[in-house]
C-alpha cells in the first residue's frame, strides 16, 4: 500500500504536463474532448488511432495542433486510388552528378502522421503504412531506416462515401490501438468555432513539450499499477466477445462472428493505464476499463449477418457485455 501511495504521488507530480498540453490544444480545438484525450492515450501508449467521422470535425487540425504543442514534425498524407507505396515511404532516385542511386525519404518520416481517408488507397499502400506502424521501420532498396520516436499515425475513414474505396481488412484494422467515432460539436461549441474562424487572428498552440518528454512519460505510464482483479476483469470482457455463452450472454452468440484478439487484451490494459495517467492517478480502477472499452473493441468484434439484419451494432454488443460482466 505504501508503494502504491508513493507511485500515485510520483505520477500526480510527473503528469502535470497533461493539463498544460490540454490547455494549449483547447486554445485551437473547441470541444472534442474525447478525441483529444484518446489521442493522448495513443501517444502515451505508443499506439495508433483510426478515426471515423464526417469531414470538417477538426480531425486534421487536432493532430496538427498536437504536433505544434510538442514541437514535433507533422506530415499529412492524402490517400488516393493512384497513390503508390513509394509516395508514402520514399524511393531510390538516380543522382547524375554522383552517378549513383540515393534515397529520397517519403512523408512517413515524421513524428505525427495524418493518413487522410486511408480506405481510398489500394491494399499495397495500406500495407506499406501498416508495416511502418507495426515495425517502426521502413525499407527502401537495400537500406533499413528506423522511424523517429514518438511516432503516431492517425488514420481517418469517411463513413459517408463507400463507392470506390478499399475497406481495411480485419487483420490490418486490428493493428490500430483505438478506433474513435468523432461526433458533431454542440450548438454552444459551434458558436465558438464560428467566431474563431471569422475573426482576424486564429488561435495557435505554443510549444510546451519536447518529444523527449513524451518518451519519458511513456515509461511512467507502464509503471501505473494494475491489480490482478483488474487484469481478470479485462480478460472477462475479452473472452465474453469470443465465448459469450460462458458468461450467460447466449443471445449475443448469434450476433458475433469473431471476437477480440489478444491485441485487444494488451491494448485494453495499456489504454486503461494511459487513461489513469491522464486523470493523474497511479493506479487503474474499473471505470478506466469501461471508459476505453468501446474505443479499443469496436473494430475488433465482427458482427454477423443476423446482427446486421436486426440492426444490432458493435456498440450494442459492447454495452451488453459491460453491463453483464461482474465489476471487481
Amino acid at each position: 500500500m505504501v508503494e502504491i501511495r508513493e507511485l500515485n504521488e510520483k505520477i500526480q507530480k510527473e503528469s502535470e504536463f497533461i493539463d498544460l498540453l490540454l490547455m494549449e490544444m483547447g486554445k485551437v480545438i473547441v470541444g472534442q474532448k474525447m478525441m483529444i484525450e484518446r489521442m493522448l492515450i495513443g501517444l502515451l501508449c505508443n499506439g495508433h488511432i483510426l478515426l471515423e467521422g464526417v469531414p470538417g470535425l477538426a480531425k486534421t487540425l487536432a493532430i496538427k495542433t498536437l504536433s505544434s504543442a510538442i514541437d514535433a514534425q507533422f506530415s499529412r498524407i492524402q490517400f488516393t486510388p493512384d497513390l503508390l507505396p513509394a509516395d508514402l515511404i520514399g524511393t531510390m532516385i538516380y543522382n547524375q552528378r554522383k552517378e549513383e542511386f540515393v534515397v529520397r525519404k517519403g512523408p512517413i518520416f515524421a513524428n505525427f502522421i495524418l493518413a487522410d481517408e486511408i480506405n481510398r488507397s489500394p491494399a499495397k499502400v495500406q500495407s506499406a503504412l501498416l508495416e511502418a506502424m507495426q515495425e517502426r521501420q521502413v525499407t527502401i532498396g537495400d537500406q533499413c531506416f528506423l522511424l523517429d520516436e514518438p511516432f503516431l499515425v492517425m488514420a481517418t475513414q469517411n463513413p459517408i462515401e463507400q463507392e470506390g474505396t478499399y475497406p481495411l481488412p480485419e487483420a490490418q484494422i486490428d493493428r490500430f490501438m483505438l478506433k474513435l467515432v468523432v461526433k458533431y460539436p454542440t450548438r454552444e461549441e459551434e458558436v465558438q468555432i464560428l467566431r474563431e474562424n471569422i475573426s482576424d487572428v486564429f488561435p495557435e498552440a505554443n510549444k510546451v513539450l519536447s518529444p523527449a518528454d513524451i518518451l519519458k512519460a511513456r515509461s511512467l505510464v507502464k509503471m501505473v499499477y494494475m491489480d490482478e482483479k483488474i487484469e481478470q476483469y479485462i480478460l472477462d470482457i475479452i473472452f465474453a466477445t469470443r465465448y459469450p455463452q460462458d458468461f450467460k450472454l447466449e443471445k449475443l452468440q448469434q450476433f458475433i462472428s469473431f471476437g477480440a484478439s489478444p491485441r485487444g487484451s494488451i491494448f485494453l490494459a495499456l489504454a486503461a493505464k494511459g487513461y489513469a495517467f491522464i486523470k493523474r492517478r497511479g493506479y487503474v480502477i474499473p471505470e478506466d476499463i469501461r471508459a476505453v472499452s468501446h474505443d479499443v473493441l469496436r473494430h475488433r468484434i465482427g458482427i454477423s449477418y443476423e446482427a446486421e439484419a436486426e440492426g444490432v451494432a458493435t456498440e450494442d454488443i459492447i454495452n451488453e457485455i459491460l453491463n453483464n460482466i461482474e465489476v471487481p
